[in-house]
């Protein structure tokens, strides 16, 4: 090749070398830096195939991230899991505790039951006497209440004691001389003479003779009211007032208008009051009054009162 060729060759070459290089001294084709330039196209190719790597790296790194996240969830999860577990076997047992509990309850039941019909009958009669108490605690709820609403102190209560046990005894009398009645010593006089002879002795306050005679009226149902309302004014001033009240009581049941009424209603009033029982006492004393107010037992009344 003669030198013209060469010099023409080396005038065409080196330019085309020099522009070549050029872009690597001035970093063209560098992959490292952030805005590569210059590039091939196996360069281009090598940066996508880098900048996809990088991506699936970051997305890797992701994925690692999120699985990382997950297992701790999921760790979570298990501990969970197993404390639901824990309190699922805590609670069948707790259910197999009750069950038996509940199978032990149903065995007495039928047991029971079992009972209750074999001795149906005993329950019956059993249900007719409590039905028989609670009516005996109904009777004696209403005595006590009764009891409470008429109250009386110790003293008023054995003074009503005494009473009613004299009272008996009156009533015991008076069935033995209905019963078996004595023979009088005066079997030959009249009932009319009897009773002029009471009155006599009545008179005299010979009392302990006067009630004989009167009595024996009484057994011969002469003159009933009147020979009652005598004995009863004999217990009066013999101050017997609780056998004074039951003569009196009889007397009125058989004659309520005799002329003696006022005075027989107010020594009514005052043997009551003597035994303690004002309350009836305090009613006889008004009667009088409101029905006898001009009567000498009304003014007496009057002041037994005040």
């Amino acid at each position: 090749m003669n030198k013209t060729k060469k010099i023409a060759i080396l005038a065409i070459l080196l330019p085309s070398y020099f522009f070549g290089a050029e872009p690597s001294a001035f970093g063209a084709g560098d992959l490292n830096n952030p805005n590569p330039y210059g590039l091939t196209s196996t360069e281009t190719v090598l940066l996508e195939t880098k900048k996809n790597l990088n991506k699936v790296v970051v997305k890797s790194n992701n994925q690692a991230n999120e699985v990382e996240s997950l297992r701790q969830r999921v760790d979570g999860l298990q501990t969970i899991i197993e404390s639901i577990s824990t309190s699922s076997h805590e609670n069948r047992l707790k259910i197999k505790s009750l069950s038996d509990e509940n199978a032990l309850r149903n065995e007495y039941e039928k047991r029971v039951s079992k009972s209750i019909g074999d001795n149906s009958e005993a329950v019956v009669i059993n249900t007719k006497e409590i039905e028989k108490i609670n009516l005996l605690i109904i009777e004696i709820s209403k005595i006590v209440d009764s009891i409470n609403e008429s109250y009386v102190s110790k003293s008023e209560f054995n003074s009503l004691v005494n009473d009613v046990n004299k009272f008996k005894d009156l009533v015991a009398k008076e069935l033995k001389y209905n019963t078996a009645p004595k023979k009088s010593s005066n079997e030959g006089m009249s009932s009319g003479d009897i009773e002029t002879k009471a009155k006599e002795l009545y008179d005299s306050k010979n009392y302990s003779q006067a009630i004989k005679y009167y009595k024996q009226l009484v057994e011969k149902n002469y003159k009933p009211a009147r020979s009652h309302y005598m004995i009863g004014e004999i217990e009066y001033y013999s101050k017997n007032y609780a056998e004074a009240i039951a003569y009196f009581k009889k007397s009125a049941s058989l004659y309520a208008k005799a002329d003696y009424m006022p005075v027989l209603m107010l020594h009514t009033a005052i043997s009551m009051d003597k035994t303690g029982d004002k309350k009836n006492a305090a009613t006889f004393y008004d009667a009088v009054i409101s029905q006898y107010p001009n009567s000498e037992a009304a003014k007496i009344a009057k002041k037994q009162i005040k």
